[in-house]
């Protein structure tokens, strides 16, 4: 029998090959990232632009994960409004919580034009869609508390919502124009490419078994025995943590974000669904999301199962809501199917974490990874820099794990099953 293997739309022919290279025997540097993601070439370029010497070191290929295999969406702000912000961290952190939120798409769409990055992209903004009254009434909250803050965004009815998504069963929503869409794997690579260009040094396929305080510095050892030795060390793996860093791991939920994307779509249907290019989020607990793709093409996407899948059926949640949202799409076949690992952390705010002096984590994307990690890159950069913990715009708090991390699977399936109860039953 056949193995099934994922495919990721986002990968369209060759790519051009990366200048990386193998680390060597004795290799030090100034600053090693573990991780070559979005967060970690971002790091990379900023801190290799600053003169610091730079190794990237990646367990896979650069894009392979999910900084190249997301839904490449760009959102602004968090999983909490602007008030709770403020009541939650005080005055003085919250706003300053507010001002990163507010720019995150900026860190994507400045660096694409600024470094001239091919990256296909578009900043046609980002809708919530709100699935109930209990979610409309949140939705109209969060909108009015950005609108206050200048924000030009709109609330939408039912009627304007239908006609910006061609969705049915939305009873409204707003519509964030910060918002857009990249191509996360172009985006990646071509994060890659400029950090080699400015003198960052990436290896790729090098996993690192361990970190360790040897006197004034940290050496990052290999599993296959090769070490690194380094003043400072960012570990930019998210949701792939693994035991790298003792308890890091625990501190997180590992989800599999599962997406699927249709055959290139005829211009009647192109006509009515998402005729302005928006990318949209639902209101449900078990977010489905979903965006023009290449050629035409619709992708959609949202939570899976815990395991990995084995075959088609593993997306059948998928296509069955495609067919619910897009009833005109019900005959349309699935050309692409793929997934990768995103990280939620308990209180669903991303985390900063400084265990010991100079070795720095950052991780829990809670779906908001290309803008987040694009605009958090360079201010870890600026802490490794000056020290200051000021230069963070998230407070460094302590590794505390997760009460009964070990059941996390028992524990993510039945929330999953309550969720999606809950989302059938709201009103």
């Amino acid at each position: 029998m056949t193995a099934f293997i994922p495919a990721s739309a986002w990968v369209e022919g060759p790519s051009t090959a990366l200048a990386t290279t193998p680390l060597s025997a004795g290799e030090t540097c100034d600053l090693a990232i573990v991780g070559g993601g979005i967060l970690g070439l971002r790091a990379a370029l900023d801190a290799a632009r600053r003169g610091l010497a730079v190794r990237v070191v990646d367990a896979a290929l650069v894009g392979d994960k999910a900084s190249g295999l997301n839904g490449g969406q760009v959102i602004a702000g968090f999983k909490y409004d602007p008030d709770w912000l403020i009541g939650h961290f005080g005055e003085k952190r919250g706003e300053a919580l507010i001002q990163f939120g507010s720019t995150m798409p900026d860190a994507v769409y400045d660096l694409i034009d600024r470094e001239l990055l091919k990256v296909p992209h578009e900043r046609n903004g980002w809708i919530q869609a709100a699935h109930s009254e209990v979610a409309m009434h949140a939705v109209e909250q969060r909108a009015k508390q950005w609108i206050a803050r200048g924000v030009p965004a709109k609330l939408l009815n039912a009627e304007e919502i239908a006609r910006l998504t061609g969705a049915r069963g939305y009873l409204g929503g707003w519509l964030d124009p910060r918002g857009g869409a990249i191509q996360p794997l172009a985006y990646t690579r071509e994060l890659a490419r400029v950090a080699l260009e400015a003198g960052a040094r990436i290896a790729e396929n090098t996993r690192i078994a361990r970190i360790a305080k040897e006197n004034a510095d940290w050496t990052l050892h290999t599993v296959d025995g090769r070490a690194l030795r380094a003043k400072f060390v960012l570990v930019a793996t998210n949701a792939y943590a693994d035991g790298l860093v003792p308890g890091l791991a625990r501190t997180l939920l590992p989800l599999h974000s599962f997406q699927i994307a249709t055959v290139p779509l005829p211009s009647s249907a192109l006509a009515s669904i998402l005729p302005e290019g928006q990318v949209v989020s639902d209101s449900r607990r078990i977010v489905t999301y979903y965006r023009r793709g290449p050629g035409g093409r619709l992708l959609l996407g949202g939570r899976g199962s815990t395991a990995e899948p084995t075959s088609a059926r593993g997306w059948a949640h998928l296509e069955h809501a495609l067919k619910r949202l897009f009833p005109v799409l019900k005959d349309v076949a699935i050309e692409k199917r793929w997934y990768g690992k995103v990280a939620l952390t308990l209180d669903h705010l991303p985390h900063v974490y400084e265990p010991e002096p100079g070795l720095v984590i950052a991780a829990g994307c809670q779906g908001r990874g290309v803008g987040l990690m694009s605009a958090l890159a360079p201010s870890l950069v600026d802490y490794f820099v000056s020290r200051d913990p000021e230069s963070i715009p998230f407070p460094i708090t302590p590794i505390r794990p997760i009460p009964f991390h070990a059941f996390r699977n028992v524990g993510i399936s039945a929330a999953i099953a309550w969720y999606t109860l809950a989302d059938m039953l709201e009103h």
